[in-house]
C-alpha cells in the first residue's frame, strides 16, 4: 500500500477531521511516523516528547520578546505534530497501551496550560495593565476548554450514531476495567495500575452524577438520517476544535498580536459556539427522542 493510502486509512471520517489537521499537521505527523517506524520508539515516548515540546514552548513565551514568541510558536506546532503522531504510530504498530491513551488525553491540557502561563508571564505581565490582559488570558483559556468539550461531545456523538456503535464512553470504560483486572497482580505494572485506577475513579464519580439521566441512545433514528441532518453542522463544530485554536495562536504569535488571538477566541469562537448550539438544538428536536 502507498504512503497516501496508508495515510487515508489512518484518518477518521473526513466530516470529523479538522482542516488544519487534515492538510497540515497529520501529513507531517504521518511522515514522521514512517521515518521512525522501524525504530524502537513507542507511542508513549512520542506523547512524552509532545508534552516536552509544549512545556518548552511555554518557557520561550515567558521570555517576553517577539523573537522568542516565534520560537515558542514553533515548539507549540511541534507539540501538535507529535500529538498527532503517537496515535498514528500506535495504530500502525498495534502497540498502543491503555496508560498511553490516558496520558495522551492529558497532553493537550498540560501543554496548553504551559503555553498560556508563558504568555501570561511574557506578554500580560509586561503590559501597562497586566490584570486586564491576565483576565483576557483566563477568559480565553476557559473558552478553549468549553470549545474542546463541545467539539469532543458532538464529534463522538456523530460517530456513535453514524457508525451505529455502542457509546464510546461506555465501551472505553469497560476496556479500561478489563485491563485493570488483568494487570492487578502483575509485577512492574504499578504505574499503569495507578494511572488506570485514577481514571476509573474519576469516571465513577461522573457516572454517579449522571446515573439517573443516562439512556442508551438520545434519539430513535437511523445512521443515514442522523448523517443527513448533521453532516453540515458537524463540520462547523469542528472549526472550534483545538487545532484551529493552536493554529490561530501560532499565527498571532508570529505577528506578535496576542490581542487578536484573545478576541478571536472570546468573541468570534464563543459567538459561533452559541449559534451552533441553537441550530443543533433545533436539529435535535427534529429527531425522535427516547425520552
Amino acid at each position: 500500500m502507498s504512503w497516501f493510502g496508508e495515510y487515508k486509512k489512518s484518518l477518521k471520517m473526513k466530516e470529523v477531521e479538522e482542516v488544519f489537521d487534515l492538510f497540515f499537521y497529520r501529513p507531517l505527523a504521518f511522515f514522521l511516523v514512517k521515518l521512525i517506524y522501524k525504530t524502537n520508539i513507542t507511542p508513549n515516548q512520542l506523547t512524552i516528547a509532545a508534552i516536552f515540546m509544549g512545556v518548552i514552548g511555554g518557557c520561550f513565551y515567558a521570555q517576553g520578546l517577539p523573537q522568542y514568541f516565534i520560537i515558542g510558536a514553533l515548539f507549540y506546532m511541534m507539540f501538535n505534530i507529535l500529538d498527532c503522531s503517537d496515535g498514528q504510530l500506535a495504530r500502525l504498530k498495534k502497540n498502543g497501551t491503555h496508560t498511553g491513551r490516558i496520558i495522551d488525553g492529558f497532553a493537550d491540557y498540560i501543554s496548553t496550560t504551559a503555553v498560556f502561563i508563558g504568555i501570561g508571564i511574557g506578554f500580560a505581565n509586561k503590559q501597562s495593565d497586566p490584570a486586564f490582559w491576565w483576565m483576557l488570558l483566563v477568559a480565553t483559556g476557559v473558552s478553549n476548554t468549553v470549545h474542546a468539550v463541545l467539539v469532543d461531545y458532538y464529534r463522538t456523538r456523530f460517530l456513535d450514531y453514524v457508525l451505529d456503535r455502542k457509546s464510546t464512553f461506555e465501551e472505553e470504560l469497560d476496556d479500561f476495567k478489563n485491563e485493570y483486572v488483568q494487570i492487578k497482580g502483575k509485577k512492574g505494572k504499578g504505574f499503569d495500575r495507578f494511572i488506570i485506577s485514577l481514571y476509573l475513579k474519576y469516571n465513577n464519580i461522573q457516572s454517579k452524577l449522571t446515573a439517573n439521566k443516562k439512556v442508551d441512545k438520545l434519539f430513535k433514528t437511523t445512521p443515514q438520517e442522523y448523517f443527513k441532518k448533521n453532516k453540515t453542522i458537524i463540520r462547523f463544530w469542528i472549526i472550534l476544535g483545538p487545532t484551529s485554536q493552536i493554529s490561530a495562536l501560532i499565527i498571532c504569535s508570529i505577528i506578535n498580536r496576542f490581542d487578536i488571538f484573545f478576541w478571536i477566541m472570546i468573541l468570534g469562537f464563543n459567538l459561533l459556539a452559541l449559534i451552533l448550539w441553537i441550530i443543533q438544538h433545533q436539529i435535535d428536536k427534529s429527531l425522535n427522542t427516547n425520552k
